[in-house]
């Protein structure tokens, strides 16, 4: 009989094994984010540089865009609305977010749900909405006293809509971490409720309010959406790109322009990272929860403020499903069924919808999948401590990145004679490749947060078990890590059902998106099948996340059993 022994290079084997199916998973992600975001932009920056027969001319482009008067006013107008943006922006969420989390008003869930609505729509809907509330024939035009919504006033008003709820997610945030006893402190110091909120209330919540501005900031400087439908004749960098290279088939000055967009962006995320790095802890341990207390003058005005705010986030979208059934404004108010046949118009017709949901359905599993692999490795792998760093600083930099400037590297690089990746070009594969490195960078550090919160126990005694590491991943990181799953996949689909910028070059006739039908119809003078289409965004981002809400219960009643008592 032949006597069983251990083989003790069997567990150094394996260790080995899964020591090299990490370093693989890295250097996909790694090669993952260097061809379909750096190469890219490395593309772009080369194609600056050069003429329209492709020789170095150094700064020969740039001198040009900044010599020329037009092109130049574009990036003050860029900065000029942004800047008027984040302050009213900024100022009315910081209002909200206060009302939900420091008073005791009524209703403050569905206020709360009101807010989060224009993340459900594309940029260009609020833009839609606006041309029928204050346009030349706008049923709300004299609110206006004389001035015109084209322009200035209607983009203001536009991206304030559309990054209202990014910055109030920011700020409820801020302002949940409070320490009571601090409150408490000023009371019985004697301190009045306007000194306790400047001294107390506001440095508390300084770091959420940096980090929104930089944020609405960014969101504004590089939207396309809002600009493109209610401009008029008020350039910005983001519409100065597209004219560039739709209009005037001038890639060169196109490039230079997404370069002079990019550095803002790159600037405002640069100072947020610097900014976030000096922040403190907030609770200590011994903190104490703060409860706002009674007070039914500060809670009945603050649920007026929420009513009106709210009442107008939700007026802009009923605005534009009233006028998606109208048939013709304002000239015809009969009710019909005409603008939803979009198989009769320019634009992609129903196909781009379905398009649509195609993409979003590919990039919530491929990209949800992905991006939590790289955050676990990045996370909870020991040692390759270089190769970690390299995926970890790749992985934030897309967040600085305008869509427009991204879309357009891909067209130097993927379009380049020569690129054996170069067939991917004009399919679903780019578009979907595209808009997860387009939005990798939020997923990645929600995946990192939750994975965070996971003691590195539970890899320390899978390995002293000599349980493979992907089994641990399996079995027990994947379900205690089911909620942020379930965030990012509903993240990313939302984000590829309304994202324009990011692929507005980069589609096929066959390829053609929602949010691209959307653009390409209100060119077409079509607005009311625009209004249309853009509903149809909406209506199924919503279904979606109500769908992902009872998905998440039904899962996580299992998975997070374990939170159970």
């Amino acid at each position: 009989m032949t006597a069983v022994t251990d083989d003790p290079a069997r567990p150094q084997a394996k260790v080995r094994d899964d020591r090299w199916i990490a370093i693989l998973v890295l250097l996909a992600i790694a090669v993952f984010l260097a061809l379909f975001f750096v190469v890219p932009l490395a593309a772009l920056l080369m194609k600056s540089f050069a003429d329209r027969s492709g020789e170095f001319v150094g700064l020969k482009n740039f001198i040009t865009y900044f010599s020329t008067p037009s092109l130049f006013q574009s990036l003050w107008n860029s900065v000029f609305v942004s800047a008027i943006t984040t302050v009213i922006c900024v100022t009315l969420a910081f209002l909200f977010a206060y009302a939900l989390t420091r008073t005791c008003m009524k209703l403050a869930r569905i206020f709360r749900a009101a807010a989060q609505i224009p993340i459900l729509a594309p940029s260009l809907l609020p833009g839609i909405s606006l041309v029928y509330l204050f346009g030349n024939q706008g049923m709300l035009k004299e609110w206006l006293f004389g001035a015109s919504i084209y322009g200035p006033i209607g983009i203001v008003i536009g991206e304030v809509f559309y990054t209202f709820p990014h910055a109030l997610m920011i700020l409820i945030t801020a302002l949940s971490l409070t320490d009571a006893r601090l409150y408490e402190a000023a009371e019985s110091l004697g301190a009045s409720r306007v000194r306790t909120f400047f001294t107390v209330t506001l440095p508390g919540a300084k770091y959420g309010l940096i980090s929104a501005i930089f944020v609405v900031f960014t969101l504004t400087i590089t939207d396309f959406g809002v600009p493109k439908v209610i401009g008029g004749k008020f350039n910005v960098l983001a519409t100065d790109i597209y004219k560039q290279v739709i209009g005037q088939q001038n890639f060169e000055m196109g490039a230079v322009v997404a370069i002079v967009l990019l550095a803002p962006a790159v600037l405002a995320f640069v100072v947020d990272r610097l900014v976030a790095r000096k922040q403190i802890a907030l609770l200590s341990a011994r903190a104490v929860p703060y409860a706002p207390k009674k007070n039914p003058v500060k809670d009945w005005s603050f649920l007026l403020y929420c009513l009106v705010v709210s009442t107008a986030i939700v007026g802009i979208i009923a605005m534009a499903a009233a006028a998606s059934f109208i048939k013709l404004w304002p000239y015809n108010l009969t009710l019909s069924f005409d603008n939803y046949r979009f198989d009769l118009m320019d634009g992609g017709g129903w196909a781009a919808y379905y398009n649509s949901i195609e993409l979003g359905l590919w990039v919530a599993l491929v990209g949800t999948l992905f991006i939590f692999a790289g955050a676990y490795m990045v996370e909870k792998m020991r040692g390759l401590y270089a190769l970690r760093g390299v995926v970890q600083f790749a992985a934030v930099l897309p967040m600085a990145v305008p869509g427009l400037a991204l879309g357009l590297g891909y067209i130097f690089f993927f379009n380049y004679p020569g690129n054996p990746l170069g067939f991917i070009y004009g399919t679903m594969a780019i578009l979907v490749v595209n808009t997860v490195a387009h939005f990798y960078t939020v997923p990645h550090l929600t995946a990192a947060t939750a994975l965070k919160q996971l003691d590195h126990e539970f890899e320390s005694v899978s390995q002293s078990l000599k349980v493979p590491f992907y089994i641990t991943f399996v079995r027990v990181t994947l379900p205690v890590c089911s909620p942020a799953l379930l965030d990012i996949s509903i993240y990313l689909f939302l984000n590829a059902m309304t994202t324009a910028s990011s692929v507005v070059f980069l589609y096929a006739p066959d390829t053609a998106l929602a949010s691209i039908a959307v653009l390409n119809m209100d060119d077409a003078g079509d607005i009311a099948p625009a209004a249309a289409m853009a509903m149809m965004i909406v209506y199924t981002s919503a279904g979606l996340r109500l769908l992902h809400e009872g998905v998440s219960f039904l899962i996580l009643r299992k998975a997070q059993a374990w939170r159970k008592r």
